[in-house]
């Protein structure tokens, strides 16, 4: 049966600081080397699991028999959702309930309509690239990273674009950890009340979609649902919130990440320019290298084991894909940034199973996007400072990134 024993350990890689700080990657090679399923008996969320390598956290993803992501259960981050305070959505929901309102929403990132999307996404980067300022220094993160991922938003929300920076700002209030002295809300209470308002003007364009024919937005989508028209008002905002998260943070983060690795990587920089066929691959090893989702948690449905450990029921499972797209096991030369790979899509960052990112191929091609009309200007970049970063453990966001085009 392999080792039946929790072992007292102090290693919990659940705090915050560990990400803003950058200083993750110690832990986990120790802990991917000597405890791979880890058993943290006390930390700020209680004690947790921590799978930390790729093969097991595939497992882990594939076995929703075992593993549950149920709201009622505890959800998906390592911090439960306060009591009464939940936001379920189909991201916290178990098959059949999960796949149903997923499959609502899954057509508008199907490949058929991507391909709709492309001039559109073309158009605004270039004019944004456009737009930056030569020879002085800029936010990368605020000029380029956010503005393109709110413009697709909404579009997919077919919201207002005049308040599309409401957008940012609701996403940042739903993932944001109310501990950080520089946090956007600074309570449970004060997210709630955010993302209440976030539920008013949603409700509003719903109604109004709801009242005329279909049309091919996820607002649409989610009011002409049988699966989605009734949603309860703390569902309504959860579903809300998950596609605003999802439709931002990966992509946003990812082209912060991309520019600042190619910065501190110049060879592998130059090897884009002269192998542009190597964009695609570029975007696969950026999503790895980075990992925007820093982990996924998942609640013990019964005794299990996993790896020689034995999990009881009810126990909390944390799934660190940071520490899975660093498993050297697994990917050679993972630590490094390293474009021309021989797999360059084997990672774990859009997670796997039935709870794959629905909006993965979206990501990739903003991506691809971006490096395209980049190198078709010959644009040059330096670093001008280092990031900021955000305090969590569950995004691993770049809140700025100084640059300056240098020709």
């Amino acid at each position: 049966m392999g080792e039946a024993l929790r072992r007292p350990t102090s290693t919990d890689v659940s705090n915050p600081r560990l990400y803003q700080d950058d200083t993750w990657r110690p832990l986990f090679a120790q802990l991917r080397r000597d405890d791979p399923v880890h058993y943290c008996e006390a930390s700020a969320y209680g004690p947790y699991w921590s799978v930390t390598r790729y093969d097991d956290i595939f497992a882990v993803e594939l076995d929703h028999q075992n593993y549950s992501s149920a709201s009622e259960l505890g959800g998906i981050q390592v911090a439960d959702q306060p009591k009464g305070q939940e936001r379920p959505s189909f991201i916290r929901m178990d098959p059949p309930g999960h796949t149903a309102q997923r499959r609502t929403v899954a057509p508008i990132v199907a490949p058929s309509n991507l391909a709709n999307f492309d001039t559109l996404i073309r158009k605004r980067t270039s004019a944004v690239l456009d737009a930056l300022p030569r020879n002085e220094t800029f936010d990368w993160a605020e000029r380029v990273s956010v503005d393109l991922t709110n413009m697709m938003l909404a579009t997919l929300f077919d919201f207002p674009s005049e308040d599309r920076a409401k957008l940012t700002w609701w996403s940042d209030v739903a993932i944001a950890n109310v501990e950080s002295p520089d946090a956007v809300v600074h309570s449970e209470a004060e997210r709630t009340a955010e993302l209440v308002k976030m539920g008013e003007y949603f409700r509003k364009l719903w109604d109004a979609r709801i009242d005329a024919p279909p049309t091919f937005d996820l607002i649409s989508m989610l009011a002409h649902s049988d699966a989605t028209r009734n949603l309860e008002p703390r569902e309504f905002i959860g579903t809300i919130g998950l596609l605003i998260v999802g439709g931002n943070d990966t992509t946003r983060n990812s082209m912060s990440a991309g520019l600042m690795a190619l910065c501190e990587n110049p060879e592998q920089f130059e090897l884009v320019r002269a192998r542009p066929e190597l964009i695609p691959n570029l975007v696969s090893e950026t999503i790895r290298y980075h990992t925007p989702v820093l982990h996924m948690r998942r609640t013990a449905r019964n005794d299990v084991e996993l790896a020689g450990r034995r999990i009881k029921k009810g126990d909390k499972v944390v799934m660190w894909y940071i520490s899975g797209n660093r498993d050297e096991d697994k990917i050679e030369r993972a630590d490094e940034f390293i474009i021309d790979r021989a797999k360059p899509r084997q990672h774990l960052a859009f997670g796997a199973g039935v709870h794959r990112c629905v909006g993965d191929r979206l990501a990739e091609q903003q991506l691809r996007i971006l490096w395209e009309e980049v190198l078709a200007r010959d644009l040059r970049f330096e670093l001008m400072g280092p990031p900021q970063r955000l305090y969590s453990n569950f995004i691993r966001g770049i809140r700025s990134l100084p640059v300056r085009i240098v020709n």
